[in-house]
């Protein structure tokens, strides 16, 4: 409870080929055992992510990754994951080692990185092998790159490797869930209702996250189910600056929820925040062309145990099925989305509090790459019910107000 949530740290990858010393490379930055090493090639076999605070640049995620070269039967698969995790990452570093220098397994990834704007670091570990390492730059790593030499073993260089990455780390911070819709002393209502999915002695973390930018941003907050709309309401002296909604309650809150209130839902705040409002707007468009035997992709960047009426499996199908007749669903969760998208007429992901925004707008990319309409959960409720334009005018009008009053 104490911990960055991992959606909002820092993504490093470390990509490299066998036994150059990554996981080494990653115990050494983070000053302590986190990834397993042995001289065994293919120990890491698998993307492994390990939540670490990077001293000085605070939290992160390091991404431990399975070599390049690794020619087992299932050498082809571990090294398509492995360059999948470009998609999941802010920073690359290159890991090789002196006797094999850079070869064209890095010179691929690094190209690809480049392409995406992944800022990447070429290291060649294992400098304590060498009787003098002697230039800081190496003939095995591009002329025009920066090079690093360092020592996982003896720490030599760890320190100006650590100093490059603070140099190279994604600067500014990320765009408010809603404080930025709200002033100092504004009154929130978020509604939040109990039913069988909801986690037994705490809120969901899209709920927790939001309530704590509001608090954040000097604001109010009260919480309440929908049926308490009313008395809440009538509690307050002044009108909430805004009502945020559980998406799957959107219908019954929008009619205790007078239509001068803005209303919308935490999932369209996500939308906003993680990935392109623009484009998800525009999608809702799309789903309209929906017709009965078109296949739909579910999307959900967590892994949870679907409960009874689950929102992405049962409720948003079914909902979708009674406007536009029978549909078929594919269903991904976790880090898992598929590269081939042509098969499908729409994408409904979840709000994606689990993934990083670069996470998000990779995925949506991928959406535009293929055109494909692409709108998450509460998006798509909002517009099934014809409260879409609500949800979105609300958030609209308190961005313009919020300009106004920052210019006076």
């Amino acid at each position: 409870m104490q911990k960055t949530p991992r959606s909002n740290r820092v993504h490093i990858g470390v990509i490299g080929r066998c036994n150059v010393g990554k996981s080494s490379l990653i115990n050494a930055l983070a000053n302590q055992e986190v990834s397993l090493v042995s001289e065994v090639a293919g120990t890491t076999t698998d993307p492994v992510y390990k939540n670490m605070e990077l001293h000085p640049a605070g939290p992160v995620v390091l991404v431990d990754t399975a070599g390049l070269d690794e020619d087992s039967a299932l050498g082809s698969l571990r090294r398509d994951r492995t360059r999948r995790v470009l998609s999941h990452i802010d920073l690359l570093l290159l890991a090789t080692d002196p006797d094999r220098g850079f070869s064209s397994w890095e010179q691929k990834v690094a190209r690809q990185a480049e392409a995406e704007q992944i800022p990447v670091l070429w290291v060649t570990n294992k400098a304590d092998t060498l009787a003098d390492v002697g230039a800081e730059s190496s003939p095995a790593a591009p002329a025009d790159k920066q090079h690093f030499w360092v020592s996982a073993e003896t720490g030599e260089g760890i320190g100006r490797l650590r100093q490059e990455i603070m140099e190279q780390m994604p600067k500014g911070q990320e765009q408010p869930l809603a404080g930025d819709l709200i002033g100092p002393g504004d009154t929130v209502l978020m509604v939040t209702p109990i039913d069988e999915e909801a986690p037994k002695g705490r809120m969901i973390l899209p709920q927790a996250q939001v309530l704590r930018d509001i608090l954040d941003h000097g604001g109010s907050a009260f919480v309440c189910q929908p049926a308490q709309i009313p008395s809440t309401l009538s509690a307050l002296r002044r009108s909430p600056r805004l009502v945020i909604t559980d998406s799957q309650a959107f219908q019954s809150v929008a009619e205790h929820v007078p239509a001068d209130i803005p209303l919308t839902s935490f999932s369209i705040l996500f939308a906003r925040q993680k990935g392109d409002l623009a484009f998800f707007q525009d999608s809702t468009a799309a789903l309209g062309q929906l017709r009965p035997g078109d296949s739909v992709l579910v999307s959900e960047a967590c892994s949870h145990h679907p409960v009874g009426e689950d929102i992405g499996r049962v409720k948003i199908p079914r909902w979708l099925q009674e406007r536009f007749g029978t549909l078929h669903f594919d269903f991904a969760a976790g880090r898992e989305f598929p590269d081939d998208l042509q098969k499908y007429a729409a994408v409904i992901h979840c709000g994606g509090c689990m993934l990083t925004r670069r996470q998000m707008l990779c995925r949506l990319e991928s959406c535009r790459q293929h055109s494909v309409p692409m709108v998450n959960y509460g998006i798509v409720i909002a517009y099934l019910h014809g409260l879409f334009p609500r949800a979105l005018q609300g958030i609209l009008d308190l961005q313009g107000a919020a300009g106004t009053e920052a210019t006076a």
